[in-house]
């Protein structure tokens, strides 16, 4: 085993990800007792390597959290993930970008102040 340690300059991030996806990584990341984002640097270093990240036994715990979760989804989801509420307003048509319901908001928020003058 190695010993080395490598000292690194970690950032915050913002990630957004599949709901029950998360909860099987916060739930393995628990039963090995590391913090969530050593486990996901831990899975994109060996990935990035091409070597599998996880042993056979871990991944009948994952296999457990997945069922307890209701995890249904396997690679074949990979890069074809959709939001709920952002599919069905993109198939109605009623979709709109945070900025311009930002712009709309204030135009209207604007509009009540000039009318109650």
């Amino acid at each position: 085993m190695i010993n080395s340690q490598f000292v690194v300059e970690r950032v915050q991030t913002g990630v957004r990800m599949e709901k029950r996806i998360l909860k099987v990584l916060k739930g393995f990341a628990e039963y090995h007792d590391l913090t969530l984002g050593d486990l996901l640097e831990g899975i994109v270093l060996h990935a990035f390597d091409g070597k599998t990240p996880f042993s056979a036994e871990s991944l009948a715990r994952i296999r457990e959290l997945k069922k307890f979760y209701g995890l249904d989804l396997d690679s074949r989801a990979s890069h074809h993930l959709v939001e709920g509420r952002r599919r069905a307003a993109a198939e109605s048509g009623a979709g709109k970008t945070v900025a311009s319901a930002r712009k709309e908001e204030r135009r209207l928020e604007k509009k009540h102040m000039e009318k109650n003058k």
